[in-house]
């Protein structure tokens, strides 16, 4: 009994040193990583204490400081304006320019009457990753339209950024460029974004 547990064992065993089977990928890097454990180099006493490692970290840091020190200098009085230093936005006063296909805040786009440009046709829902995009559908008063949302609800606390949602809308009735980042709130509910909101 215990020599045919064994087999059977053995035989399971078999597939992860198959190299042609599906486990042979996880099998190379298991036997690459235990090849860097036996091979490695073992530190003297001089890199046991952490100290070259430490002195060439601050000769770094200081090489890009006092190179940055020396150009701001240079620029005061005229000289080295190619040469182009570190520079440091001092925010929220100043403001770091933007991208202008950065990913920002949601905003709705309206219609001459000021009604949301939406037709509810529930694209940006259905594709969004998050599921933080909740439309309930309505009539829309005018026979020309078809639908409207009665309430768009948008959870910035759950969304990713990933802008899928300005990409599949049809009508082109949500886009992501008000520029506005700090959408920091102090509780959760004040995250979710209702029509109101997303057409200021």
């Amino acid at each position: 009994m215990e020599n045919n547990t064994g087999d059977q064992r053995k035989k399971n065993l078999e597939k992860y040193f198959d190299p042609k089977g599906p486990y042979a990928v996880l099998r190379v890097s298991q036997m690459k990583r235990a090849w860097k454990q036996d091979n490695r180099r073992e530190l003297n006493w001089w890199e046991n204490t952490y100290l070259p490692m430490l002195f060439s970290g601050i000769i770094l840091t200081s090489k890009h400081f006092f190179r940055n020190l020396n150009i701001h200098i240079l620029h005061l009085f005229g000289l080295a304006k190619k040469e182009r230093g570190s520079v440091t936005y001092q925010y929220p006063e100043q403001k770091r320019p933007l991208a202008s296909r950065l990913r920002t805040r949601h905003r709705l786009m309206k219609r001459e009457d000021g009604s949301p440009r939406c037709v509810a046709c529930m694209m940006c829902e259905t594709v969004c990753p998050a599921r933080c995009i909740e439309i309930t559908a309505a009539e829309h008063p005018d026979p020309n339209i078809e639908k409207y949302p009665a309430e768009f609800v948008l959870d910035l606390g759950k969304c990713v950024y990933c802008g899928f949602c300005v990409e599949v809308c049809p009508e082109d009735a949500i886009r992501m460029d008000t520029s506005i980042l700090d959408i920091a709130e102090y509780s959760r509910e004040s995250m979710i974004y209702n029509k109101k909101r997303l057409m200021e």
